[in-house]
């Protein structure tokens, strides 16, 4: 149902998204892709069309990030998206202070539609929601004629609860909870890939088998490819290295634990680490570990901990008097302490659904990020589970490793990887 609310001129950017305008550069772009895969050929002119309608539910979406005197906000534009077919590198840059651009883009080839996102407007399940919309209005035009009623998408949340900053809603004054130092992690020693490239590499098997095998271990599927990535990582180090830990950053989706329809930011992320260099190496041993972190850190008073305190900066009065170009320093400086600390990451956006009448059309969704470490993000549809690897590094070990742990568990996977401009790697 359309709103015809009133977008006001300027908005605040959500509190985890104050961190990144200041990072965002051509090596780490901030830039997320999410594709849906139809069944049949994409129509430019009817995804247009769903393109406007899907931005009359996520009117926000139509804004520039400006400069302001203490922060970044995003004003509202008449500039107006128009769908692309696809070509180039994935996740090119968005953002550009000395231009006038949208901070998401469309495109379209053969039966893909993607929908590319700056990480400031929304984060992986805000930008799900955007491109499951956009899906269901192409399929609703597109074949109209053959649903005997209109198909209802699961996600009506109002104009306000879209926009809601939830970081704000749940806020609480942290009661002076220390922030656990860490040491510093092990970085995959690469070669980076030429500006603009990205290696992507997707495996896609079987959502059944994967989920038996994550249960005969008494294991959540995130927790399994969890332990997956840090032993395919630790397949890379020398033996000097291993005396560094290996760690995995996991997003984690605060509205699973606090009510929110928010299609702006609202999450935190919770560290998987694991030392070689006191602990055994058996998928065995990794695997308890992983268990247990995922248990301790995934207790609602925690997470609610974590985010108090990224939010208490944003409300401590020095911070808030400081001009935006000393900020930006500041905030330059915490993002590469965080690196410093981090190995890799890994998002699970688990299981996407579309109205019943729609998945006919649809063959499967991917999603991944432009990163300056390996990503990789997973999710699933119908019977399909699939995991996608983003690296801005030359060579794909890390991933060629993981997918034949999998393989050797009894996990059938058919693996895709795109071109780059030096070709395949």
């Amino acid at each position: 149902m359309t709103n015809n609310k009133v977008l006001p001129r300027w908005s605040r950017l959500d509190n985890a998204a104050k961190i990144f305008p200041s990072n965002t550069n051509r090596h780490d772009t901030k830039v997320f892709r999410f594709t849906c895969e139809l069944e049949g050929f994409v129509d430019a002119a009817v995804l247009q069309s769903a393109l406007d309608k899907t931005l009359e539910q996520f009117p926000f979406f139509q804004s520039i990030m400006k400069r302001g005197v203490f922060w970044y906000y995003l004003e509202e534009t008449d500039i107006k998206p128009v769908v692309r077919e696809e070509c180039g590198q994935p996740c090119l840059p968005l953002y550009d202070a000395d231009k006038r651009n949208l901070l998401f883009r469309v495109f379209y080839y053969n039966k893909r539609i993607s929908a590319e996102i700056h990480h400031v407007l929304t984060d992986g399940t805000g930008a799900l929601q955007f491109l499951r919309t956009l899906v269901y209005y192409y399929l609703l035009e597109q074949y109209n004629d053959e649903f005997q009623s209109t198909p209802v998408l699961d996600y009506d949340a109002s104009w306000f609860q879209k926009r809601d900053d939830s970081f704000q809603k749940y806020y609480e004054k942290p009661l002076g909870t220390k922030v656990p130092r860490r040491k510093r992690a092990y970085h995959l020693n690469k070669e980076h890939l030429p500006d603009k490239c990205l290696a992507v590499t997707e495996g896609r098997m079987p959502l059944k088998t994967l989920l038996e095998t994550a249960r005969k271990m008494k294991m959540t599927i995130t927790e399994l490819l969890t332990a997956l990535f840090i032993r395919a990582i630790h397949n890379e180090m020398s033996l000097r290295e291993q005396k560094e830990p290996i760690v995995i950053t996991v997003p984690v989706n605060l509205r699973n634990y606090f009510p929110s329809e928010s299609a702006r930011n609202f999450f935190t992320v919770i560290n998987a680490g694991y030392d070689f260099s006191c602990q055994e190496d058996s998928i065995e041993a990794v695997a308890a570990h992983i268990r247990q972190v995922f248990k301790e850190e995934l207790k609602e008073e925690k997470l609610k901990e974590q985010m108090n305190a990224w939010s208490a900066l944003e409300h401590n009065m020095f911070i808030r008097l400081l001009p935006l170009f000393i900020k930006d320093v500041i905030l330059q400086a915490a993002s590469f302490f965080v690196r410093r600390k981090t190995t890799a990451s890994f998002s699970n956006l688990g299981r996407i659904t579309m109205p019943d009448e729609m998945k006919k059309y649809i063959k499967l969704f991917t999603a991944f990020t432009s990163p300056d470490i390996l990503q990789a993000c997973s999710c699933s549809f119908k019977d399909d589970y699939i995991i996608s690897f983003a690296s801005p590094f030359y060579g794909r070990d890390v991933e060629r490793t993981f997918f034949r742990s999998l393989a050797d568990m009894g996990i059938d996977v058919e693996i895709t990887a795109n071109k780059t401009e030096t070709g395949i790697l």
